[in-house]
């Protein structure tokens, strides 16, 4: 799977992605949302987090999205643009505001977890074909979405649609399913979300998050049959590790986004299935994984990186967030990345990561050890 495209066109990055991104205010100590009497600000958000994770990877990017001409919108803009990312497209309204979210500091999966949000009304979910321009984010080699945006509104849902049809002039489309079921108001989310996933070229799903949505069972293989559409599909299974299945060459795919050539997905000369472990991690906290492993993933297919290397990038990735405390951590750097995924199976197999792992550059008896 190699992206080409229009490098040099006016306007074109690598990767384009829309969404909602929202400030999110950080417990200051554990305990129930009743209980802790302070907040930490932060900024949270599927698609910005992937941006700015490839930013940090030396990649070009652009977030689109809506604000609230509000302080919390300034911060938003002002933080994301600091990590390297174009927020020129980012577009202000006056008469909504920014979303905001309260969580608590235990992991997202556990029943102690919770999450308070607010953005109902927001800025963000008043995106539409209508007020978004379709020519900035189709202006890049590849569009990221997930599937939080299509649950903000039915005007989000619209514009999620005509963003994944497939027509001339289309990026490389690149779907998280990112099912949320407290965020859709109806019972035709799951749904939703499969018609989305099935019209994309690339689509990141979790057994858990397919199991959840759409009751299927039996691991990657039965995800995959489940959705037998996009070119590429990466399974996501825990702390097992993560599947990509490839089709196979000869299949048509999308011209890239300014009419300077194909974005070529040819992949393997049949169809392929590639798994690969996830490295033994110290768990930090866990939000903002899955968007660090998208942004992972993404880098080493715009540099046209084996399947293997891709998933082991990703994993890399989704690891310097996990051992990290907030929803977003720099990756590590490209050299140190690339030792690390060249391990032979072995090595690979022992690699331990904690918590400052992405500076231990060159330190193999920090990166690598046996049990």
């Amino acid at each position: 799977m190699t992206i080409t495209g229009p490098r040099n066109a006016p306007d074109v990055v690598d990767v384009v992605a829309l969404g909602e991104s929202m400030v999110t205010f950080l417990p200051s100590r554990p305990g129930r949302l009743a209980d802790v009497p302070s907040f930490e600000r932060g900024i949270g958000g599927a698609e910005s987090n992937v941006v700015c994770g490839l930013a940090a990877a030396g990649h070009a990017v652009r977030w689109v999205s809506r604000v609230g001409a509000d302080g919390f919108g300034d911060h938003l803009v002002g933080a994301i643009g600091s990590c390297g990312v174009d927020v020129a497209s980012v577009r202000r309204d006056p008469a909504r505001p920014t979303g905001v979210y309260f969580r608590t500091a235990g992991d997202r999966g556990t029943d102690a977890h919770e999450v308070a949000y607010y953005r109902a009304g927001s800025a963000a979910s008043a995106m539409s074909v209508a007020n978004v321009d379709l020519t900035v984010v189709r202006a890049g080699r590849v569009l990221h979405l997930s599937g939080i945006t299509a649950a903000l509104s039915p005007e989000c849902r619209g514009l999620m649609r005509e963003l994944v049809a497939r027509r001339p002039g289309g990026p490389l489309v690149s779907f998280d399913v990112n099912h949320r079921p407290g965020l859709w108001r109806d019972t035709d989310g799951p749904q939703v979300l499969l018609e989305l996933a099935r019209h994309c070229d690339l689509v990141f799903v979790g057994t858990d998050e397919a199991e959840a949505a759409w009751g299927v069972t039996g691991g990657p293989e039965a995800v995959r049959a489940w959705l037998p559409e996009p070119r590429v599909l990466v399974v996501k299974d825990g702390a097992k590790g993560a599947t990509v299945y490839q089709r196979g060459k000869g299949e048509p795919c999308r011209p890239a986004a300014g009419g300077g050539g194909p974005v070529a997905l040819p992949g393997p000369a049949s169809p392929s299935v590639t798994f690969v472990p996830a490295p033994s991690v110290t768990v930090v906290a866990s939000t903002g994984a899955g968007d660090a492993f998208a942004a992972g993933f993404l880098s080493a297919t715009l540099r046209g990186l084996p399947a293997r290397d891709r998933l082991r990038h990703a994993h890399l990735f989704a690891a310097a967030t996990l051992t990290a405390p907030g929803d977003l951590a720099p990756p590590p750097a490209r050299g140190h990345a690339d030792r690390l995924a060249a391990l032979d199976e072995a090595a690979w197999g022992r690699l331990r990561l904690g918590p400052g792992w992405t500076q231990a550059a060159g330190r193999a008896d920090e990166e690598v050890r046996t049990p």
